[in-house]
């Protein structure tokens, strides 16, 4: 059983294809297939189940998929490492961000340390922050930059800034020709939020708490700019952030949906940066950390 072997099952075990993991892996179906058996009668047991045209892992899958992944994250830690000590510039940094933070926040801080480091290389992911979670307590991200805390005992998040949330409202709504509003002028409205999951939703929710509601839920989606264009096609409320382009310096894209001010709670989100709690960084990772903690606070559009 051969590392090479190892990653396949790794793949298929979280979920990819067969179809799909051959065809990054430049195998025929039939050449995976026979590699995923070999690992089964290595261990013994049957490590799969089939499951329509997906396969699904056993019991004993699911205990050896657990040792594969500790094995796998300990000897790319190591090849990093070892590259990194021989040259610590050309080090690789596995980060990942919120979904929003892509078209402002991610490309000026990473396009700026590669100013300073020009051989740095980034592993860059994008997730809610359900997924977020998961890089860091899988191993597979060094850093994540992450609205609001998560919240877990293994994690340690800092504040990096805080980023206006607008109630964004129809462009013939009752409201669209103000400024400013009081959330707790839409009570009655239906609001078009996130999937539970996401801490915009929970932000969303606390919110209209302090305002003396809680939000009716018209619909639900998984991208703000979806929220966004429900929003503006007349079927809810919602409270979000400003859009943003990815321009050197970030500027903010004049929204066709009116975005009003709120009066009455402190309408905002706290965003923050995170890594695992006790965890010493690679060298690369903790000079991008400490460049990230001295300019992503300046970031923040006007």
């Amino acid at each position: 059983m051969d590392l090479h072997v190892l990653r396949l099952f790794q793949e298929v075990a979280r979920g990819a294809t067969v179809t799909d993991t051959a065809a990054r892996a430049r195998l025929t179906q039939p050449a995976l297939s026979r590699a995923l058996h070999r690992i089964e009668r290595e261990t013994g047991a049957a490590l799969f189940q089939r499951s329509g045209r997906a396969l699904r892992l056993t019991p004993a899958g699911h205990a050896f998929a657990t040792h594969v992944e500790a094995i796998l994250e300990r000897y790319d830690e190591g090849l990093r490492a070892v590259a990194e000590a021989v040259d610590p510039e050309s080090g690789v940094i596995p980060l990942a961000f919120l979904h929003t933070f892509g078209t402002w926040l991610v490309p000026p801080v990473v396009s700026g340390y590669r100013a300073e480091h020009p051989r740095a290389r980034f592993e860059l992911r994008q997730h809610g922050e359900e997924g977020l979670v998961r890089e860091l307590l899988d191993g597979t991200a060094d850093l994540v930059l992450t609205s609001g805390d998560p919240g877990d005992p293994l994690i340690h998040w800092v504040r990096l800034l805080e980023e206006p949330l607008l109630l964004a409202v129809p462009p013939k709504h009752r409201l669209a020709r103000r400024k400013q509003a009081r959330l707790a002028d839409v009570a009655e409205e239906s609001f078009i939020l996130l999937r539970r999951g996401y801490a915009l939703r929970e932000t969303t929710e606390q919110l209209c708490a302090q305002a003396g509601f809680m939000p009716r839920v018209g619909f639900e989606g998984e991208e703000v700019e979806t929220l966004r264009g429900l929003v503006t096609a007349g079927l809810g409320v919602s409270l979000l952030p400003l859009p943003h382009t990815a321009t050197f310096p970030p500027a903010v894209t004049a929204p066709t949906t009116p975005h009003l001010r709120v009066t009455d709670v402190p309408a905002a989100r706290d965003i923050g940066l995170a890594q695992l709690g006790g965890r010493v960084l690679p060298s690369a990772s903790e000079t991008f950390r400490k460049h990230v903690l001295a300019t992503a606070p300046r970031t923040l559009p006007t």
